[in-house]
């Protein structure tokens, strides 16, 4: 029987409105499946007065009859977990039916996040710019084959001994370099609580998935931050420890390549960034910037941390579409430009004497980075939040959507103009 198997990848640094983008596209899918990442993301769908922001959870939990993978490549915490599921429940939305959790995914213990916060203060000014949810040390605990993964909850002969181990592992470190109190043993009593409330989500989610395949079901992956945090081809080492990318979405939900038919990738209007690390389009005059970021409601959905914002970067897009293959485009928030008389647009970078149209993010941590060449783009100075169809859009509107296509080789597919559900463009 015919299937389909979608990626949908964020292609700059997170928080593109990847959220919504999934909302959409959960009509019509069997599954949806979060490959990688953990509680450091958060997607966002609006509907009607109600706004929902998922950490954990696939945003197809919104969409009833939707069967919910949280894959192997995630780090999930108990805790944030079922936190997030009652919310949900309380909201009428049922989960305990339809939520299923890989048994090899890594679980984020409390120390993780108590390992989080000292690392970043130990690096000064040199920190990332991390969430502080344990997602690094979880995922260095997990190559390093010391981590604990979800199936292990059900171990239960096993499963205080290997909390108890790793505990007074981190807590030789905590003593011996933090030089700080060591964690206590209560710790240990909350993730055996919280794995006698999880154990029922435990399930082969392989088997699971191919053989919703082999009987024709659709199967749509999530992917959380975007390509330019990649562990390795994002702007290292101010990157998330995990693989967003397309490639990642079958390393992290146990799919091979070949079954892959849509690779859809999301872009904002113009470009974001929480946290520290290079961003060659960031608006450089402070006022602009700061009014920019209220009018846009740039605040991070999981730290409610200022996003900094500049416009559009096309070298980066094209890199990203390159490295993801995407098929389609996702663009969202062509309404915060609404009204603007200029818009700005990267096209390419210059270097010495070498222009770039396709730029790899890793060489923008370089002692030479490249410097931003601009074109100017007339706005449209009129509201785009009403239009639902591609015709409806401002000829300038269009013009813009236009120029995004070329420089990323990609066809835009889907236009959010405005955070409702509603509020979208389908081509």
């Amino acid at each position: 029987m015919a299937y389909e198997v979608a990626v949908l990848t964020g292609l700059q640094w997170g928080d593109e409105g990847k959220g919504k983008i999934v909302d959409a596209l959960s009509n019509g899918m069997d599954a949806t499946v979060r490959y990688q990442g953990g509680p450091n993301a958060g997607h966002t769908v609006v509907v009607g007065n109600v706004k929902t922001v998922l950490h954990h959870l696939p945003t197809g939990i919104l969409h009833s009859g939707v069967v919910c993978v949280i894959g192997n490549g995630v780090v999930l915490d108990p805790q944030s977990l079922l936190e997030e599921i009652r919310m949900l429940e309380q909201s009428g939305i049922e989960v305990g039916a339809r939520l299923r959790i890989s048994r090899a995914a890594h679980v984020i213990l409390p120390w993780h996040r108590e390992l989080d916060q000292l690392n970043e203060a130990a690096k000064g000014d040199s920190f990332i710019g991390t969430t502080g949810r344990g997602i690094g040390p979880t995922y260095s605990h997990k190559y390093a084959r010391t981590g604990l993964r979800f199936g292990q909850l059900a171990e239960t002969a096993t499963l205080r001994e290997r909390l108890q181990t790793q505990l007074a592992e981190v807590n030789r470190l905590l003593t011996r370099v933090h030089q700080i109190e060591p964690l206590q043993e209560d710790l240990i009593e909350q993730v055996l609580e919280q794995a006698e409330l999880l154990r029922p989500f435990s399930c082969d989610t392989f088997t699971l998935l191919h053989n919703m395949m082999r009987a024709g079901k659709n199967i749509l992956l999530e992917g959380a931050q975007g390509a330019l945090l990649d562990i390795d081809h994002g702007t290292y080492p101010y990157v998330t420890s995990s693989n967003p990318t397309s490639g990642g979405a079958c390393v992290g939900a146990g799919l091979p390549p070949g079954v892959v038919g849509r690779v859809i990738g999301v872009l904002k209007a113009y470009n974001t960034r929480v946290g520290e690390g290079p961003f060659p389009t960031e608006f450089s005059d402070v006022d602009f910037a700061r009014n920019f970021q209220e009018q846009a409601g740039e605040y991070g959905a999981t730290t409610g941390r200022l996003r900094r914002c500049g416009w559009f970067d096309g070298p980066l897009a094209r890199f990203a579409c390159r490295l993801n293959g995407t098929t389609e485009l996702a663009l969202t928030k062509l309404d915060v430009l609404d009204d603007m008389a200029e818009i700005q647009f990267c096209s390419s970078y210059r270097q010495e004497d070498t222009l770039y149209d396709c730029f790899p993010p890793s060489e923008l941590a370089g002692d030479h980075r490249p410097e931003p060449v601009y074109e100017t783009l007339p706005g449209w100075q009129s509201s785009t939040r009403a239009a639902r169809t591609f015709s409806e859009l401002p000829d300038a509107a269009r013009r813009y959507v236009a120029r995004i296509e070329e420089i990323c080789e990609t066809p835009v597919k889907l236009l959010s103009v405005g955070p409702g559900r509603e509020e979208l463009i389908r081509r």
